[in-house]
């Protein structure tokens, strides 16, 4: 289609893009494809209406316009928040984004006076407001989840402080530990993981209504009073940075995929731990399904799905940081891709934190299996290097070797170090006494490592009751 000066456009409110003044042709079918954002953008509907309704009331206080203009879009924007919430809200392609749709029904709705809300405002502030808004929500929903996860994880740890289990390195045996020093391993994580949130939202907490297209607004608006209104701490300090930054939607993909690789973590030891070679924990039917063939079959779907979510949500991070890694100052449209990636990884998240609730608290550890395994493969050696350390004064690395020959000769034999006969034990060391088979059992063994941190049950127990007065 050529440009036509003699072709009127439509009235605005009837087909003509709000911003079309400009442009005497409708833009191309696949322009219209490429371009429009509205089919994942609505997510965005309650923020913008929140955004709207303190930008129109700052402009009424400030006198940019009347009393009777502002609590007439008010009373607009409170019917279009009823049809959204309803189901009834005419959501149209033809209007692009969330923000068009809402101005477009706005006019509708009462007329010319809507057009009055944009005053001192763009698309640009405007779509950077809801975005951090929403992010905000994700990033304290995340928050919350995790506390709710860490609460189960302490539930279980509290009830089998002192349930023995192995210990691993290099996925071998290393030393015996307890199953709630296992979790609290967790617990440690995820707490950390909150952190990141909590940090990320601080950071975050600027609101960058009212730096309009790039350069701020002519008009005597008051920033703070939108800033606050909407729950900021204070507004952003610079315009371009205001409208062209995403910096807070990566550092919160960056803190979700963290989590994510933790949640990996301890869905694959779910994994693990279900199967009949370690047979250290059972779920129920409520996190598990079975085969199509095979029905002997209870799979932890549940666990490897999650272990599976890490790969989209730190993909949507390595998305949101291509697609922002070489744009100049300000606002280009290639940041219209930021939200199906960061609204992926949110829901991705939030499904998996909660499923992961779920199964923490369904799982039934077998405690006798896990206590067997846990004076597997010579577990107890580095108790036998500390004893002879402590008890004969032998440095370290001598008790090292000693300990190496015992195990070596406790393997030729076929037997556990504690059945080494003192007889054995003397031919290798001729120091060694009867005492030394009080540290070879794997519960003296966790019982010893009381210093801070450590896996004795006492200390585990100090570590949940520190964590349920954090968590109150």
């Amino acid at each position: 289609m050529t440009d036509n000066a003699s072709d009127t456009p439509k009235p605005k409110g009837q087909g003509q893009a709000m911003w079309g003044g400009r442009f005497s042709a409708k833009p191309a079918e696949l322009m219209q494809a490429i371009n429009v954002s509205i089919g994942f953008d609505k997510r965005l509907w309650a923020q913008d209406l929140a955004g709207s309704r303190a930008h129109a009331r700052m402009l009424m206080n400030q006198g940019v316009i009347s009393s009777s203009d502002g609590e007439e879009i008010l009373g607009g924007l409170a019917k279009i928040e009823d049809e959204i919430a309803t189901g009834t809200f005419p959501f149209r392609d033809e209007y692009e984004d969330i923000h068009m749709n809402v101005e477009a029904r706005l006019r509708e709705l009462i007329g010319a006076t809507a057009g009055r809300l944009h005053t001192a405002r763009s698309r640009n502030d405007q779509v950077a407001v809801d975005f951090r808004l929403w992010v905000r929500d994700a990033v304290d929903r995340s928050a919350a989840q995790l506390e709710a996860l860490q609460k189960a994880l302490l539930a279980q740890a509290e009830t089998h402080a002192d349930a023995l289990m192995p210990g691993f390195t290099h996925l071998q045996p290393a030393q015996p530990v307890t199953f709630g020093h296992h979790l609290m391993a967790y617990v440690e994580m995820f707490g950390r993981d909150a952190s990141r949130f909590r940090d990320a939202r601080a950071r975050m907490n600027e609101c960058p209504l009212g730096a309009a297209a790039l350069a701020g607004s002519p008009f005597p608006i008051d920033r703070h009073q939108t800033a606050a209104a909407l729950g900021f701490d204070r507004p952003t300090a610079n315009s371009l940075d205001s409208v062209s930054s995403r910096d807070f939607a990566l550092e919160a993909l960056s803190a979700a995929s963290i989590t994510a690789t933790h949640l990996s973590r301890l869905a694959e030891e779910i994994v693990l731990w279900t199967t009949p070679m370690f047979g250290f924990i059972k779920l129920t039917d409520a996190f598990t399904t079975g085969s199509s063939i095979m029905p002997q079959k209870k799979n932890p779907d549940a666990a490897e799905l999650i272990r599976a979510k890490v790969g989209r949500i730190l993909g949507s991070l390595t998305t949101l940081t291509v697609v922002m890694k070489g744009l100049p100052l300000a606002y280009s449209k290639d940041m219209q891709e930021d939200k199906v990636p960061t609204f992926e990884a949110f829901d991705a998240l939030e499904l998996s934190l909660l499923a992961m609730a779920g199964m923490v608290a369904d799982l039934t550890p077998n405690t006798e299996n896990m206590a067997k395994a846990a004076g597997a493969g010579f577990s107890t050696a580095t108790d036998l290097a500390d004893w002879l350390v402590r008890t004969l004064n032998m440095p370290f690395r001598d008790a090292h070797h000693v300990t190496g020959s015992a195990v070596k000769t406790a393997e030729g034999l076929g037997v556990d170090l504690a059945d080494l006969t003192l007889e054995q034990f003397q031919a290798i060391e001729p120091q060694i006494t009867q005492d030394v088979y009080a540290v070879l059992t794997p519960a003296a063994s966790a019982a010893s490592r009381m210093s801070y941190g450590g896996t004795a049950p006492a200390q585990v127990r100090a570590q949940i009751a520190r964590w349920k007065e954090l968590l109150e």
